[in-house]
């Protein structure tokens, strides 16, 4: 073949460089391919839910499930969810000439087992006389909290507390900030102080808090306040959640705090698995941890919804089964049903487990967001709160003897005394921890008298107001009560009474304490969903509809009974 006509060959060089240059070109094509389909993911990554092999599709992941919002009667239902009350001084003059009017709304149960009481509580500004009741009752707080832990004493100067009485100094700041005594900084300081605290005591055994700390150092102790461990009280737990709660929705800016706390505690054993609450001791012999059963109809109930606002599901603890009533001057008081013989544990009926209910939750269901002053949802508890109310009306009415009956402590042996409506068979028990008779130690106790003076509108709780809205030392707070057979004032100051007072005084200028979560996700639904400890700890997903406790009394009524 001529040279002339011979192809021309490519040098190397030609090839290598023809071959980078479609490596480079492929390669940014690629790169650009990437890059769109990365943003077209992050934009639409909020509309991607990821289904994993072998799941049922109907079902929302656990994974994501703590990004789902609670489901409360205004999401549910569409209904206008309520509103924090301005604080007292922020309150403008005709502020409650605006509440509706319920006097004509009739009295009973409606289709969903709500109750319409045919009471009233009272609504106003406070009057001088309950502004300096208040006043006192927070000086209380102002002097025995401890300066190095931020803990409130139970008693006096005695440096020892629980989980319950630091519920009740949580309330006793929460009014003193929105009745106007203290502003926010001093508020804050306190709530910050206690958290930090509370978050950093060491646990019974892992679990939960001790039964009783040591308020200067924050130690776990026994009754005696000496070092040791006790076991931990899901009534006091209870108490206090319904306390978290209340300062996680009313004040969002301690929401993450709250949290905090809550998510370094072990849920595991103070629920089983039928929806019972479990406290715990140590056994003196083997040293081992025991579980029991806790709670009698009255506080059992009110511990089980603080419980559930942070979404557990304690649904025998919230039922009134089982019960059973005695005949007290016309009326059928209901008591715990569950034989003391057998169970070891006593069935007192006393008010203030029915105030608290009143008080704070408004004689509502935990979910329940929506529904008017007038209408509670947790009707039995506020029919039975009528019962509780009238028989001590009644009482006075017939004998002439002044009754608004707690537990409450006295100066002195035996330190403590259940004063009941009614307790081991019979009306007007006044016994001590260990069962022993009292009468003397019977009382009016001022967290009663001015409990029923808030949330029942009548002749007879005006004079209990009478009675007790000047008993009060102004160095040391609102004393304990007066003694039912003339032995004058029951001489001590007490976390509990200076704080119920004090919520009672709250809840006549705002109403039910607990308002709306105001968010939509939250930290405590969100933590350490990607470990293992939701499930070791039993943290509970955001509760939807069909986790809502039922309104109900009975194990066998259905929600078509009503």
């Amino acid at each position: 073949m001529p040279e002339k006509n011979r192809p021309k060959r490519k040098s190397a060089l030609f090839g290598a460089l023809l071959l980078s240059g479609l490596t480079l070109l492929l390669g940014g094509a690629a790169y650009s391919v990437s890059v769109t389909a990365r943003s077209i993911f992050l934009a639409q990554e909020d509309e991607i839910i990821p289904i994993f092999a072998g799941g049922d599709l109907d079902d929302i992941p656990a994974l994501m499930r703590g990004n789902l919002p609670v489901a409360t009667t205004s999401l549910i239902r569409g209904e206008a969810a309520r509103t924090k009350p301005p604080r007292m001084c922020e309150m403008p003059e005709d502020y409650f000439d605006t509440l509706n009017d319920v006097t004509d709304r009739p009295q009973g149960y409606d289709a969903r087992g709500a109750y319409v009481r045919r009471y009233t509580p009272r609504r106003g500004f406070l009057s001088e006389r309950e502004l300096r009741a208040a006043r006192v009752a927070w000086h209380y707080f102002e002097k025995f909290t401890q300066e190095t832990t931020g803990l409130a004493n139970s008693v006096g100067n005695y440096p020892s507390t629980t989980l319950w009485d630091t519920a009740s100094y949580i309330a006793g700041a929460v009014a003193a900030y929105e009745l106007c005594l203290i502003e926010k900084p001093e508020f804050d300081r306190r709530m910050t102080q206690l958290l930090t605290t509370v978050k950093g005591l060491e646990l019974f055994r892992k679990e939960l808090p001790n039964k009783v700390y040591h308020t200067k150092t924050g130690a776990k102790v026994d009754y005696t306040n000496k070092p040791g461990e006790i076991g931990f009280s899901a009534l006091d737990i209870g108490r206090f959640l319904v306390w978290m709660r209340i300062i996680k929705n009313r004040y969002p800016y301690l929401g993450n705090t709250v949290d905090s706390v809550l998510l370094k505690w072990d849920f595991s054993n103070v629920i089983d698995s039928e929806g019972l609450l479990m406290g715990s001791y140590v056994d003196k012999e083997t040293g081992e941890t025991v579980y029991v059963q806790e709670g009698r109809l009255g506080y059992e109930e009110y511990a089980a919804k603080g419980f559930a606002l942070w979404g557990f599901r304690p649904l025998l603890a919230h039922r009134a089964e089982p019960f059973l009533t005695a005949s007290i001057y016309g009326v059928q008081v209901p008591y715990d049903g569950r034989d003391p013989r057998i169970f070891h544990s006593q069935n007192y009926v006393v008010t203030e487990s029915y105030l608290q209910d009143g008080l704070e939750l408004g004689f509502d269901m935990p979910h329940d967001d929506s529904s008017p002053d007038w209408l509670h949802s947790d009707g039995w508890r506020a029919e039975f709160a009528d019962r509780i109310y009238q028989v001590q009306e009644n009482r006075w009415r017939h004998t002439g003897f002044m009754t608004a009956r707690s537990e409450h402590n006295v100066k002195g042996p035996p330190y403590f005394t259940y004063d009941t409506i009614f307790s081991d068979g019979y009306p007007w028990n006044t016994v001590t921890p260990r069962g022993d008779y009292v009468p003397d130690h019977a009382a009016v106790a001022s967290k009663a008298a001015l409990g029923l003076w808030a949330l029942w509108d009548t002749d007879y709780t005006d004079v209990l107001y009478d009675a007790i809205i000047e008993l009060y030392d102004p160095e040391n707070g609102m004393f304990e009560g007066l003694y039912e057979r003339g032995q004058g004032r029951v001489a001590i100051f007490t976390a509990n009474n200076n704080g119920i007072i004090l919520t009672s005084l709250l809840h006549k200028v705002q109403g039910k304490i607990l308002t709306p979560f105001a968010g939509d996700t939250e930290v405590w639904y969100t933590a350490f969903r990607d470990q293992d400890i939701r499930e070791r700890r039993n943290y509970p997903d955001p509760p939807q509809e069909e986790d809502w406790l039922p309104a109900l009394r009975h194990s066998v009524q259905l929600r078509e009974d009503f």
